[in-house]
């Protein structure tokens, strides 16, 4: 996933928290018309969320960059948010509108929750963010192993992986030494000029190919995305905790039966 996308995912969820809560209606006196068109913002929201990580899952089945890791997590922790926003925009807007106590209790328990999940992502990313240069390489190596005994799909994905990259190899275009039986060659997609049979004999040429691995730049470009969700996850979640503590707030004055200003 690039940057754009996780702050496209920390714009769109930023926005349902602030418009989606009560906090927004009673803090801000936003009318009820602006209101309810926010709520329906919100659901658009949710459903771009959940767009979004179908489009992600597809993408990260073309092109399988960690073997042994779970590729499709990111993706389907989109879809689950994307989906439990629905509910959530649904209880915090109904909630606040109609100042039911029910709907808004429910609508503070799963904001505790998502913001338990957030949490825990940010945690997981930070110490995932470690271990990333072990499951990189091992990844990639194991990648190159199975590359003649793979499929079309699979042999594409380390191809684009190469070409976006810009490098061949995991460590250096050294590590394709068994791609052939003359141990010089490597895949056309280390070329810097990609043609047919470009990477024959060329395993060492570096005015031909790119003689770098691709572990250094795919380590720092994950590094880079997961930095990207921890940091959104923290901020998301203070900001949630907020909306909150507003929901707390009204759920005592609706108890208490005075409107909370």
């Amino acid at each position: 996933m690039s940057k754009c996308q996780y702050v496209y995912f920390g714009i769109c969820h930023l926005f349902i928290t602030c418009i989606g809560s009560p906090w927004c209606r009673i803090g801000l006196g936003v009318p009820d018309r602006a209101f309810l068109t926010g709520s329906f913002k919100c659901f658009l929201c949710g459903l771009a969320l959940i767009v979004l990580g179908v489009w992600v899952q597809v993408s990260l089945h073309k092109t399988p960059v960690i073997q042994g890791a779970s590729g499709s997590a990111a993706p389907l922790v989109l879809i689950i948010v994307g989906v439990v926003i629905f509910f959530i925009a649904f209880f915090g807007c109904c909630g606040a509108w109609k100042e039911n106590y029910c709907m808004v209790t429910m609508f503070a328990i799963l904001l505790s929750l998502i913001i338990i999940v957030e949490i825990g992502t940010a945690i997981a990313a930070y110490v995932f963010r470690d271990k990333l240069t072990g499951l990189v390489d091992d990844g990639l190596r194991d990648m190159i192993k199975q590359y003649n005994n793979g499929s079309k799909e699979y042999q594409e994905g380390l191809d684009r992986i190469q070409k976006d990259l810009k490098c061949c190899g995991a460590a250096n275009s050294s590590d394709w030494v068994n791609f052939k039986p003359d141990h010089t060659s490597v895949p056309d997609s280390c070329c810097k000029n990609v043609t047919a049979d470009c990477g024959k004999g060329a395993m060492n040429d570096d005015k031909k190919i790119y003689v770098t691995g691709c572990q250094p730049a795919l380590e720092k470009l994950l590094k880079e995305n997961v930095q990207w969700v921890a940091v959104a996850a923290i901020v998301i979640a203070f900001i949630e905790i907020l909306g909150l503590v507003f929901a707390c707030s009204l759920m005592r004055g609706i108890r208490s039966g005075y409107e909370v200003m």
